[in-house]
């Protein structure tokens, strides 16, 4: 069911996992987590739809790259079975977006970076090899796994360093640095003690 990363046609999935990389940094621009997803029919060899992240925009915590892909090219295409087409996606699904895979019947999944901790495919329930799941992709991890996963990091590196800066601002007034109490608007200087 897993393809090695060596078997691929280079050229091919780059160039598709490329277009998914653009809708990450787009949801990234937006703020949301940056996950994108392109959906290919392999046949005529295009894209169908193409999407990023958007739970914060739509207030939607399913509108993950996946699902909001997935959404959109069986309404472009006016059919709920995704049969034999490919879906790109920046990072392992998770398990809801692995359900919507499996009902969509979407013929094959490439993913660039593994997510140990919320992953679905590969890492925790590791979805398609349950019993209970009626339709398994064909799935190809890693393409594109590095710049997938730098933009990731980066994402949340940044997002960290904002929050530090709204909970604990620091100025310096004189050579002394004051902290701003958040809760009461007052200041505080640190000082340290007099030898």
């Amino acid at each position: 069911m897993t393809k090695p990363v060596g078997m691929l046609d280079e050229t091919r999935e780059m160039r598709f996992m490329r277009r998914a990389l653009v809708q990450a940094q787009i949801a990234a621009a937006a703020g949301e987590i940056p996950v994108g997803a392109v959906i290919v029919d392999p046949v005529a060899d295009r894209v169908i739809a193409e999407a990023g992240n958007a739970s914060i925009a739509h207030q939607d915590p399913t509108a993950h790259a996946e699902i909001r892909v997935i959404r959109l090219a069986a309404v472009k295409l006016q059919v709920y079975r995704l049969t034999g087409l490919e879906l790109y996606v920046t990072l392992e699904p998770c398990a809801m977006c692995a359900g919507a895979i499996s009902h969509a019947r979407i013929g094959r999944l490439v993913y660039g970076a593994s997510d140990p901790k919320g992953g679905a495919v590969d890492h925790g329930p590791r979805f398609f090899r349950q019993a209970t799941c009626h339709w398994r992709p064909e799935v190809t991890p890693g393409v594109k796994a590095e710049p997938a996963a730098i933009l990731l990091r980066d994402f949340f590196q940044a997002r960290r360093k904002k929050r530090q800066a709204v909970l604990n601002p620091v100025r310096t007034l004189g050579g002394v640095q004051a902290f701003d109490d958040v809760h009461t608007g007052t200041d505080k200087a640190k000082h340290d003690p007099e030898p």
